[in-house]
């Protein structure tokens, strides 16, 4: 037996309510299970119920054991004197707070009926996959819709603390921001992170000042990247080397020590030579890149500004010293709706709650607009009968996948309640 769905049976009242009474033989109506607040302190806040006949106000601690009361010490804590009633599931003791009063406990075990802890057993049953596999083609369409469009807003709110917080170090400079999630996710990720580690180390203020050259951008990039730390017979090579260096020299920058780019299992045209390559033509071709796009609420809007391709010397290169056959090797409209999924639309969700001036229903227009990205957990989705039109439906799965299912939090999910409830 786990507390959570302990927290569950009394959240929804699923158990016989009719004639409750306490280890002492009290009797006990709930007026009011109170609210679940999930945070430190008792587990239900401000209940309302009648015990023997006496009308009582305040808060429920739920336990699998009456004796986890004291293993969790809250005999000791004064946050806990405000306790009328203690629910386990098995009763081994009698309990006290800290004021020395005994609180009444209610056994659950003995009102709830053999087939709902059948169902949450069957639920919460490994599987393949998830616990609700075999069961997710029989929830009611209108549920999967309305949790989805809350998972959605979930995620987008789990990505906007990450942009916060980086807006902080940044010290306010949203173009900034805009640069360091965009070379994360031109990473993938293979390169994301050590992507995003470079562009957290160039200043942003040097990027403005030389995006004028795009093989002055291409040097930074490439030399923060470690790329150019090597001899080589390569022309192209040598004068983005040099260029580096005197770059560091002019504006009394140290390139720090990353961990190398990764080139094994990426297709060339995500080698990180070509990525890095697109990552500079985009700023040398735009300037105030993030002002261009945080009113654009359209895809085919932004479409038209990613669509970029690399400088002169990569059209024949994936990698220095190698000639390859020529190919302009522009961002193809899957992964430009990548990036709007992963950083436009994450960046006007922050940008719009940090002005307090945005219209979240455009988000949602958007975010129906993009065709739904292509990866395992999307697929498992669909072979279990969820499947998903655009990446709003497929955000949502991603935000159930990683936050629900893979963490147990079945009776946390909408889903899996309204399995439970059936």
């Amino acid at each position: 037996m786990k507390e959570e769905f302990l927290h569950y049976l009394w959240q929804y009242k699923k158990f016989n309510t009719a004639n409750l009474k306490t280890t002492q033989g009290l009797s006990v109506q709930i007026l009011n299970q109170g609210h679940y607040l999930q945070q430190a302190g008792p587990d239900f806040f401000n209940a309302q119920l009648s015990i023997d006949n006496q009308k009582w106000a305040g808060n429920v601690e739920i336990h699998v054991k009456s004796s986890d009361w004291y293993l969790h010490q809250h005999e000791k804590d004064s946050a806990y004197d405000t306790v009328i009633l203690h629910v386990v599931w098995d009763h081994d003791t009698e309990v006290y707070n800290k004021s020395n009063v005994e609180i009444p406990v209610l056994e659950l075990k003995q009102y709830v009926a053999s087939e709902t802890i059948q169902n949450y057993q069957a639920l919460t049953t490994r599987k393949s996959w998830i616990f609700c596999e075999n069961q997710l083609k029989t929830v009611d369409q209108f549920v999967v819709k309305n949790w989805q469009e809350r998972l959605f807003f979930e995620r987008l709110e789990r990505k906007s603390l990450a942009i916060t917080a980086l807006l902080t170090t940044t010290l306010n400079d949203w173009e900034a921001v805009f640069f360091c999630l965009l070379a994360k996710n031109f990473g993938l990720n293979t390169n994301g992170d050590v992507f995003f580690k470079i562009a957290q180390a160039i200043p942003f203020s040097i990027i403005k000042k030389e995006r004028f050259e795009v093989e002055n951008l291409e040097a930074l990039f490439f030399g923060f990247a470690g790329m150019l730390n090597q001899e080589k017979e390569d022309v192209y090579y040598k004068d983005l080397s040099f260029r580096f260096h005197y770059l560091l020299h002019k504006h009394q920058i140290v390139a720090p020590i990353l961990e190398p780019v990764q080139f094994f299992k990426n297709r060339p045209d995500n080698f990180p030579t070509i990525r890095l390559a697109q990552l500079a033509n985009l700023y040398h071709t735009h300037q105030n890149l993030f002002s261009s796009c945080s009113t654009l609420r359209k895809p085919e809007q932004l479409y038209s500004i990613f669509t970029i391709s690399v400088s002169k010397y990569w059209e024949t290169h994936y990698q220095f010293d190698r000639e390859s056959p020529k190919k302009k090797k522009g961002l193809s409209k899957s992964f430009i709706d990548l990036l709007l999924i992963n950083t436009l639309i994450p960046i006007q969700f922050a940008y719009g709650q940090n002005q307090q001036n945005f219209n979240i229903e455009e988000l949602l227009t958007m975010a129906n607009q993009i065709p739904v990205e292509k990866n395992v957990v999307i697929d498992k989705f669909s072979s279990f009968g969820i499947h998903s039109k655009n990446a709003f439906e497929s955000q949502s799965l991603l935000q159930l996948k990683n936050e629900y299912c893979s963490k147990s939090r079945c009776l946390s999910c909408e889903i899996g309640t309204a399995l439970l409830k059936n």
